[in-house]
């Protein structure tokens, strides 16, 4: 993380809190006099894992590009029909998140981005709702991508195998028509001998040979 990054997570930390509290010491409330966030009763702890399945897009996602596999994400989020408006409250939950210290307390962090996003009039619910929709079409687009890799997988295999026979085929024709030549010239050879025994018998030599006609 950043020096600026690290500021900026110091100074959010003191808008709601004045120090980090010792792990035996009860978390302070938020300035507004509500309760630290509990992880055991947050909304986002009552999440169940996603279950994404053919409803979660809208449209066709895109393809991820061509030879890197990078994804736009926006472009998926949109096709699983999530508003930009929602997109962009859950990047803030993040990045605010994220620029809080590594060292304070993960109820305190609770506590800071609860406070915050109260400040900025987004309630919890709904960065829970726009971040769980996110994570089904995420998997959606992993499950529907991998199904189509499969199917061009096989489909490819079945193709390869098909090219393997017809080259198989091409080769064991050509090698037919090698044995079917070699099978004529021996046949051709045979022949000759029998017809050079007449004209060693008329003393007429062969074909090429000197003093004969050819």
């Amino acid at each position: 993380m950043s020096d600026e990054h690290k500021g900026l997570g110091h100074r959010v930390l003191g808008l709601f809190i004045e120090r980090d509290p010792r792990p035996d010491e009860e978390i302070p409330p938020a300035p507004d006099g509500t309760a630290a966030v509990d992880a055991e009763a947050s909304p986002e702890a009552a999440v169940a894992a996603p279950t994404p399945g053919p409803e979660v897009f809208q449209t066709a996602p895109p393809a991820p590009e061509a030879g890197t596999g990078n994804v736009d994400f926006d472009a998926v989020f949109d096709a699983a029909g999530i508003p930009a408006e929602e997109r962009g409250q859950v990047d803030r939950a993040r990045e605010l998140l994220a620029n809080l210290p590594a060292e304070t307390p993960a109820a305190v962090k609770k506590q800071i981005v609860a406070a915050s996003l109260k400040a900025f009039g987004i309630p919890i619910e709904q960065i829970v709702a726009a971040s769980t929709q996110e994570i089904q079409a995420l998997e959606g687009y992993i499950q529907a991508g991998a199904t189509q890799a499969e199917s061009f997988r096989a489909e490819a295999e079945r193709k390869a195998a098909a090219f393997e026979q017809e080259i198989q085929r091409i080769r064991e024709a050509a090698e037919a028509r090698v044995r079917e030549q070699q099978a004529a010239s021996s046949a051709c050879s045979a022949k000759k001998q029998e017809v050079q025994l007449i004209l060693d018998f008329f003393g007429a030599g062969g074909p090429g040979t000197p003093g004969t006609a050819a």
